[in-house]
Parts: structure tokens; sequence; C-alpha cells
């Protein structure tokens, strides 16, 4: 295992889910993934890009990676199903800081997920593409993953529109929708297109 270093990582993040056009778990008075999704049950995947990051003197920069998760439920009362590709073109050494900080066990949004995940499917190296081009996301994973999101139009079809202090881990983010996605693999097919999506920039540091 990585010995624990300060790191820090900052890029930009989207997801798709199968709720209907806002997730509740964002929106609720219940608070933060307290409400149940408009499915009853929550597919997600949260993809990543490192624009700049490093872990202890590991450059991260570059480095994509996405977190899958499955609940059966609301994403509060856990039992999560959570897989996590890393991308193939990452050093060894860049794979194995990233998984320290994917593991929650250097601080960081990921330590607070830990409780929840029932079933940890594990860690894969796969080639990953992120686009980022405009008011729109797009991601694939040869044989799992392909993903296209855009922002949602507002009154100005020219601005974005950014929730604030709505999402657990973004304060920020802009709504957006699936143009297309679907995934498939450990057992799970999802078809979320047309669903609600997310983007955002993050920066997170720990420990």
């Amino acid at each position: 295992m990585v010995e624990a270093q300060r790191w820090t990582l900052a890029g930009d993040y989207f997801e798709s889910c199968n709720c209907d056009v806002v997730c509740p778990c964002e929106v609720s008075p219940l608070g933060p993934l307290r409400a149940r999704p408009t499915q009853g049950h929550c597919d997600v995947f949260l993809a990543f890009h490192i624009d700049s990051g490093n872990y202890g003197d590991v450059d991260l920069s570059g480095v994509n990676f996405v977190v899958a998760v499955h609940t059966p439920g609301a994403m509060a009362e856990g039992n999560w199903s959570l897989a996590v590709y890393m991308d193939e073109a990452a050093s060894p050494q860049q794979q194995e800081a990233l998984g320290a900080i994917l593991s929650g066990q250097v601080g960081g949004p990921f330590a607070a997920m830990g409780p929840l995940i029932g079933r940890n499917l594990g860690a894969k190296a796969v080639p990953i593409t992120y686009r980022k081009e405009g008011r729109r996301r797009s991601l694939t994973i040869p044989g799992i993953l392909e993903s296209t999101i855009e922002a949602v139009p507002g009154a100005d079809p020219e601005a974005e529109v950014v929730k604030r202090n709505a999402h657990p881990l973004f304060p920020e983010a802009v709504q957006a929708y699936s143009v297309r996605t679907a995934y498939s693999d450990h057992g799970f097919t999802w078809d979320v297109s047309g669903k609600n999506a997310d983007y955002a920039s993050f920066r997170w540091a720990g420990p």
C-alpha cells in the first residue's frame, strides 16, 4: 500500500444517473443523499479528469478515473455496489497513488463513502477517453461505458444553469442531461439516456 502523503487534485468532473431531471438527493429537505431516487434505486457514474494534482511526489496531472455506483434505495441508506475504473495510460505509481485516494484512507471526499459501501467490486485499469467541449462532456471506456452529456438550456441559451450547495461533493454544479449514456459491467446494464446529469470543476486536498 502507498504510504499516506499530502495530496491535491483539481480538474473537471461529470456524472449521469437514472433520476429524472434533477436528483432528489441533491435538493431534498431530508438532507444530502437521504431522498429516494425517482426510480427507487440509483444507477450513477462519476467521471473525473485531473488537470493538475499530486500524491506526495507522484504527479497525477492528466489522469482520468471513473466511479460507478448502484444503490438499492436512498444513497444515505448505504449498501452501495461500487466499481472503480482507472486510466490504463497512468503509470503503476500513478495508479497506486490514485488508489490510495479513492480508498478514502487518506482523507478527502471518498473517506465519507466508505461506510456506505456494501459491495466493493474492485478496480480495473482500462482505456479512458475524456472530452470537455464547451457545454458538453463525454467519456468512453470501450465495451463498458459510453456517455455524452450536455448542459440544459436555460432562459439565456448561452448561459449554464448553475446549482449552488446542492451536490454533497461539489459546491456548484451545472445542471445537464444525458444525450446518451450506456453502461454494462459487473452484471449491471444501464441506459440512462435523457436522464439527469451534472458537471463541475473540483479541487480537493488531503489529509
